[in-house]
């Protein structure tokens, strides 16, 4: 099945929540944020990362994505950010301005991506002179920590054991994203990896229900509505507290400088 990123619905599920501390604090650990002023957000989905990186003191931010639904969603979040602008664009042609940013910002984005080289070669060309590139995604090995009351997304896997060929087989090894990086002329790589945050839920059925809406789960529109519903129904016997529910992802960042 999969997800239709061209979808309308699709424009509204990315923009439900806000970036962690625990993200924004590891931004801090890794660029000199108070040095950088104009931001991109390549695969800005509905501009949560675009809005904390100006929240971070960046004086501007440009988001691209593809989906023009998408887009739509990121101006009606960001509405209040008067320095974040948008552009329908990819992470192959991003349409931005050579050597125009100081930061580059490619989140849960190199997943769907075919050809790593040309993403790269994008970003060193759109960052000016030692300006910093940074990629978050999941590796093969971060898709398959186990499920617990934190790492809800550990239990899709057990549940439809047929997901993971379908996750880990789209996700690329930290050692080939490094040796593309490099490919694309890029230095100074450090690789972390971050339990980050995702959302907190006041209460388990506020949980359930995000679940069934599949929000910024790209993984769960593989699954059909009973399956879904399966899944819900796992998950809700899984988890024995009620209250104050702390979501959080396993994610590994490459960061890199041009």
């Amino acid at each position: 099945m999969g997800i239709n990123f061209h979808h309308e619905k699709t424009g509204r599920s990315y923009t439900t929540r806000n970036a962690d501390d625990s993200w924004v604090n590891a931004i801090k650990r890794l660029v000199p944020i108070d040095t950088i002023k104009h931001a991109a957000d390549i695969g800005c989905g509905g501009g949560i990362y675009s809005k904390a990186l100006c929240d971070l003191g960046v004086q501007s931010v440009v988001g691209v994505d593809f989906s023009e639904p998408i887009l739509e969603g990121a101006i009606k979040n960001c509405r209040d950010y008067p320095n974040i602008s948008f552009k329908n664009g990819n992470a192959y042609h991003s349409g931005l301005e050579s050597g125009g940013y100081d930061l580059l910002l490619e989140r849960a984005l190199v997943h769907h991506l075919d050809d790593l080289q040309t993403c790269f070669d994008e970003g060193y060309r759109v960052l000016k002179d030692d300006g910093y590139y940074i990629v978050q995604d999941r590796t093969p090995e971060d898709c398959l920590v186990k499920g617990d009351a934190s790492h809800i997304r550990g239990y899709f896997f057990e549940v439809f054991p047929r997901l993971i060929e379908k996750e880990t087989s789209r996700r690329h090894s930290s050692q080939y994203v490094i040796e593309t990086l490099k490919n694309a002329g890029f230095r100074e790589i450090q690789e972390v990896k971050l339990w980050e945050i995702r959302q907190v839920f006041a209460h388990k059925d506020h949980l359930l229900k995000d679940l069934s809406e599949r929000t910024g789960r790209s993984i769960l529109h593989e699954l059909d509505d009973q399956e879904l519903n399966q899944l819900v129904e796992y998950i809700d016997k899984q988890i024995l507290i009620e209250e104050n529910i702390v979501e959080q992802d396993r994610w590994t960042i490459w960061k890199a400088v041009k």
